[in-house]
């Protein structure tokens, strides 16, 4: 019986660890479908902001009680997930708690999960409630309707049943295997449920819980995939890969410095050919879709929490206007996706669809209503940059469709013309100084 079980778990490890595998190779095909661009630069820089932002959640706590039920969560299920280990070697050797011959030290580590499993359901229930009850705006805004609404929800809910049936497990195996209460803090008190069973019926239990948390568990893995719980394991490659320039320095177009050294070149063909990315396709200035996004931006997307506490510190959103920071890496995101099942479809190629992020995911409304005060930026907890993905799309509007707001098209006008944003020419720029 021991036999087929092991059997069975590996069959199960397999599927689960091969599948999530699988994902993880999609989603990485998909972010090299992004510009190239080079984030090799000043390493020791790029691994502080990784501890201190990702692993150590120092943009979190800026709003402290969030930050620190966040922390509950993010410390009490890493930890709690070290377990997984000692499942996997139970699961395949026949063996029962494999790390209890470590005494003492066993006690401790199984004791500690189990308080931390504890607050994680305190944190998510609390969560729920703040999510469904309370109703906190940037929870209930128009863009989290819906998927990204219901995957919230989904998440907390798979949180609880894994917690519980950690609990239930540790549980049961108080009562048969008579264990210390020591060890088992929380689950000690729910041993009592079992103490009317005969001890067949509760090692049946026992098992069942157990198999119940290890595909719980990979289940959960695997759902990642389609969730905003990416974050989970791209926050460490987003903050590591995160811009280092002072927030409001605007990078140049590469495309466009080629074009000016061409025409700064007394012997540059002026017939020649438009400057062409590696794959031979001419640059485009800015960007209309997501191809034409560097592949920072799109693990930038991948990588969105749908937190909103961009957006609820956005100035524009805070006025009224349509744009959402949350929302414009919430598109991008849905349009990759959209691609990659293109790709997926086609056999490795892209087929055109008629469609792009720039109208058909993001209006020139939202575009134009950004203020570039690098807000969203600044509270982003992982260092998603919002305001780059907007600023790249506005290029392409000005630079390829000439599709600025008229107030813009007179001012660059005006620059042209006067060396001046205003309709005055050179002569008579003093002349405020005689008006009454």
């Amino acid at each position: 019986m021991n036999y087929l079980s092991s059997i069975l778990f590996a069959i199960l490890l397999l599927a689960g660890f091969g599948l999530f595998i699988k994902n993880i190779k999609t989603i990485v095909r998909n972010i090299k479908l992004g510009q190239n661009i080079n984030r090799s630069d000043n390493s020791s820089e790029r691994w502080k902001n990784m501890a201190l932002i990702a692993l150590g959640q120092s943009k979190m706590v800026k709003r402290p009680i969030a930050g620190i039920l966040h922390i509950f969560v993010y410390v009490g299920f890493v930890l709690i997930n070290i377990e997984l280990l000692e499942i996997i070697i139970d699961g395949l050797f026949g063996t029962h708690r494999a790390f209890s011959g470590l005494g003492t030290a066993y006690v401790c580590l199984i004791a500690s999960f189990e308080i931390l499993a504890f607050l994680v359901v305190v944190a998510v229930i609390i969560f729920w409630i703040r999510r469904n009850i309370i109703q906190l705006k940037r929870f209930i805004s128009a863009d989290l309707k819906g998927w990204p609404k219901a995957d919230a929800n989904y998440i907390l809910y798979f949180e609880i049943i894994l917690m519980s049936l950690f609990f239930l497990m540790n549980a049961s195996d108080v009562f048969q295997q008579i264990k210390t209460p020591a060890a088992f803090p929380i689950s000690h008190f729910i041993a009592p449920l079992f103490t009317n069973m005969n001890p067949e019926t509760v090692e049946i239990l026992e098992k069942t819980f157990w198999w119940l948390h290890i595909t719980g568990i990979l289940i959960f893995m695997n759902y990642l995939y389609y969730s905003k719980h990416l974050h989970i394991l791209l926050a460490f490659p987003n903050t590591y890969y995160a811009d280092l320039n002072a927030k409001g320095k605007i990078d140049n177009l590469e495309s466009v410095t080629k074009e000016v050294k061409l025409m700064m070149d007394p012997n540059a063909d002026p017939f020649a050919n438009q400057p062409a990315d590696e794959q031979g396709i001419p640059s485009k200035f800015g960007a209309s879709d997501v191809q034409d996004l560097n592949w920072v931006q799109l693990l930038n997307a991948y990588t969105c929490t749908e937190c909103g506490r961009c957006t609820s510190s956005c100035p524009a959103n805070q006025t009224g206007k349509k744009l959402s920071p949350r929302k414009i890496m919430m598109d991008t995101r849905d349009r990759l996706v959209e691609v990659g099942s293109n790709i997926d479809a086609n056999k490795g190629v892209f087929v055109p669809d008629s469609k792009s992020l720039l109208h058909d995911y993001i209006t020139t409304e939202e575009l134009w209503a950004c203020t570039s005060c690098n807000a969203c930026v600044e509270e982003c907890p992982v260092n998603i940059s919002p305001l780059s993905i907007i600023m790249d799309m506005r290029r392409y509007l000005v630079m390829e469709q000439s599709a600025a707001p008229q107030p813009l098209n007179a001012m660059m006008t005006n620059i042209e013309n006067n060396g001046a944003p205003w309709p005055y020419n050179q002569m008579d720029r003093l002349n405020w100084k005689n008006e009454q």
